[in-house]
């Protein structure tokens, strides 16, 4: 458990708050390139970390992440005219670039050069993976992304998806990292019969309480969750905490997936989920998750039609009859779950146990780099490393006693 100022210490991310400076050192996904398909679209608005941004395609394709307040007199440069290689503010013509730069001035004489003056606040943006990353941070010149494989795949390789859940950030990725549950919302009404007989699937039915080995990496921390197998043999899932918000999930054979999923805070009270992978994968990324049409409000992008006024589109008679939650689809059940906790958890009222090792991990390592960066400026994991993002996660038979790191260093460190 965790008291209410240490709850606050590491869910809230807006600007000066401790967790919301760990952030900004890094490249956070902000948005999908086909959010803004084509030069001169129309702008995007877009929460990031409790900050209110538009974000624009210029004439010449650039990518523009500006602070939404004309800082002129403060009206949003959302109703602005994208328009020759920049957005205009209706409100008195003030133009801006991708950059930020004040390049035109209209209601100011001819021979002005306030506008030399004058600056939207701009923040770097990089287009990797079809992804809009951001960088938010106090660095003149950013650190290198990370490395990520699912970053680095083309066009025709990759799947690339994002949803909304409305809930904190941490509750999110702390069930993203919870592998036990994965026996219970989503396989309870499994039982081992159903899948084939030395298969993955087989093995967690048929012992769902996993043991667990975890330990902090270079870019985060690392669990394996492992259980009897066949004679003489260990089933183990391995996976992956990457700061300071993503994951790499145990699905598929270890070595063989290549996926990344991010948890990013809009504000303190709604999470922008995204999954980068190989097209064809293992993973049913969120093809699960039916989508209601963009709107154009600050956290009306990606929304579900599965929400907690429709209970997620819970079957009761489904649940009693062969469901064991009655909610469709994997990625439904851990929103359902995760957002029942409230926009907000309060971790006071916790009683964690031997299976939440990893979920306690994650709360000491984000704890721990926070305060260090607060106190003596040391940058965290992972930023000036991003080599050591190239890791992968999946599940592999060992025989019983194999020491389980040796034994899979080149599978997860490809």
């Amino acid at each position: 458990m965790l008291d209410v100022e240490e709850n606050r210490f590491l869910t809230e991310t807006g600007p000066g708050t401790p967790m919301g400076e760990l952030m900004r050192q890094y490249w956070l996904p902000a948005l999908l390139s086909s959010e803004l398909p084509a030069p001169d679209c129309d702008p995007v608005r877009v929460m990031l970390l409790g900050e209110a941004l538009v974000a624009f395609r210029d004439s010449a394709g650039e990518v523009g992440l500006l602070d939404h307040g004309c800082p002129h007199r403060g009206a949003s440069l959302y109703f602005g005219r994208n328009e020759h290689d920049g957005l205009r503010c209706v409100y008195h013509g003030w133009k801006f670039d991708a950059r930020g730069r004040c390049v035109d001035m209209p209601n100011e004489p001819p021979n002005s050069r306030f506008k030399q003056h004058v600056a939207a606040r701009a923040y770097p943006v990089t287009e990797r993976g079809g992804v809009i990353w951001a960088y938010l941070g106090p660095r003149e010149v950013p650190p290198a992304p990370p490395a990520l494989e699912a970053a680095e795949l083309g066009e025709a390789e990759r799947q690339v998806y994002a949803v909304s859940r409305e809930c904190n950030w941490l509750q999110a990725i702390e069930g993203e990292l919870d592998t036990s549950h994965l026996g219970f919302l989503h396989m309870g009404a499994q039982q081992p019969e159903d899948f084939e007989e030395g298969s993955f699937n087989y093995y967690t039915v048929r012992d769902r309480a996993p043991r667990y080995a975890a330990l902090d990496t270079p870019y985060g921390a690392m669990y394996g969750a492992y259980r009897p197998a066949g004679s003489g043999e260990t089933y183990w899932r391995i996976a992956q905490f990457l700061f300071p918000v993503f994951s790499h999930i145990p699905t598929g054979v270890l070595g063989e997936q290549v996926l990344t999923r991010a948890w990013v805070p809009m504000d303190d009270e709604h999470v922008l989920f995204f999954s980068m992978g190989e097209k064809g994968g293992t993973v049913p990324v969120v093809s699960d998750a039916e989508l209601q049409p963009n709107g154009s409000g600050w956290f009306d992008r990606f929304r579900p039609l599965a929400v907690f006024g429709n209970d997620y589109r819970m079957d009761r008679a489904a649940q009693r009859r062969d469901s064991y939650t009655g909610i469709p689809g994997i990625h439904m059940q851990d929103k359902a779950i995760t957002e029942s906790m409230g926009p907000l958890l309060h971790r006071e009222r916790e009683h964690l146990a031997s299976s939440d090792v990893m979920v306690i991990l994650l709360r000491k390592r984000l704890a721990v780099a926070a305060r260090a960066l607060a106190e003596e400026g040391v940058a965290p994991p992972g930023v000036d490393e991003p080599e050591v993002y190239r890791v992968r996660s999946g599940g592999v038979i060992l025989p019983e006693g194999a020491d389980w790191l040796a034994a899979t260093a080149d599978l997860i460190g490809r």
